[in-house]
């Protein structure tokens, strides 16, 4: 039986590799699809488009899980998803994420089944893989996120000494395009080309704000739309809109070098009776099986399971509440 199971998830492995090393696409085809997305994203988003334009702008499907992506238009999951893929600079799709955590959740329910036949265990085991490509997803889009704060106070000092040496807005956007650091460069670049396209900067700004969700971006695009509306002198705004950043940015940080010990403990409390029950098993077989297969034993398993949960759930709020 052991071998049975072993044998269908080596072959569902090896399917799984195949479709997607068959469906994968040129780079070029790639960033076109991640342009035409953007545009459906950030369109859908706002709700401006009619229905004649967004067919227009479809991007056409050509790969095997056609019927599947059109099977999820319309639907929230999808658009978040969208809008997640679209965040994070990625090239894969909605089809490629669920599907992929369909597998997965077959996958980590098989395996840990092998482990123990306890359907409380096996089903957070199998949940917490299938979350897996959704989590990468966070983690690159969190990643990129980040990179794009660390970058945006300088970006913002080209912009104001670029207004002050007599540069219109849309030439110091472009001048910040080519001197920024990646990816505040490509992001402000994107504005650039979508102004030469007609677009307006309000739009351009906003439409940057979906891709980039960011509070200090946030705090950019404001004083940039109410300098607009108001006048004054631009370049000062800029230069206090780069001390606020700058002060938050330190403030955060020692909050971080506050909390840390507080988040290291609730990650390692956490994770240490998991390890040292796969640790113990793995140096002496069969150490767990009373413990398994036990009714009382699935019942203390259960009740820890439940303990384990509001410990980890309380120690978060407490440092969340720190940071905040």
């Amino acid at each position: 039986m052991v071998l049975l199971v072993l044998g269908f998830i080596s072959i569902l492995l090896i399917t799984f590799s195949l479709v997607i090393a068959m469906t994968r696409r040129s780079p070029a085809e790639k960033a076109i699809d991640r342009r035409m997305a953007a545009i459906q994203t950030l369109r859908s988003i706002e709700g401006s488009i009619s229905a004649e334009s967004t067919r227009l702008l479809k991007a056409e499907r050509t790969g095997k899980f056609e019927w599947f992506e059109e099977m999820l238009d319309g639907y929230h999951i999808s658009r978040k998803l969208q809008q997640l893929i679209l965040q994070a600079h990625s090239s894969t799709t909605v089809s490629t994420v669920l599907l992929g955590s369909l597998g997965l959740f077959i996958v980590g329910y098989a395996a840990a089944w092998l482990f123990a036949s306890m359907v409380m265990i096996d089903l957070p085991c199998a949940a917490a893989l299938a979350f897996l490509p959704y989590g990468i997803l966070s983690f690159k889009r969190s990643r990129r996120i980040n990179a794009f704060n660390a970058v945006l106070a300088e970006a913002i000092d080209m912009l104001a000494r670029a207004l002050r040496a007599g540069n219109s807005m849309v030439g110091a956007i472009e001048m910040l395009s080519k001197s920024a650091e990646e990816p505040a460069a490509g992001e402000f670049k994107e504005i650039f080309h979508q102004q030469n396209l007609g677009l307006p900067l309000r739009d351009a700004l906003m439409q940057l704000l979906d891709r980039v969700p960011s509070l200090d971006l946030r705090v950019l695009v404001t004083a940039i739309l109410v300098q607009k509306d108001t006048g004054g002198n631009l370049a000062e705004i800029l230069d206090r809109v780069v001390f606020v950043i700058r002060e938050r940015m330190r403030i955060q940080g020692e909050i971080r070098v506050q909390t840390a010990q507080g988040r290291l403990t609730g990650w390692i409390l956490s994770a240490l009776p998991v390890v040292m029950l796969v640790l113990i098993n793995l140096l002496n077989p069969g150490y767990s099986n009373i413990l398994l297969h036990d009714p009382i034993g699935r019942k203390m398993i259960y009740i820890g399971i439940g303990m384990l949960a509001t410990g980890t759930l309380i120690i978060r709020q407490i440092v969340n509440g720190i940071e905040a």
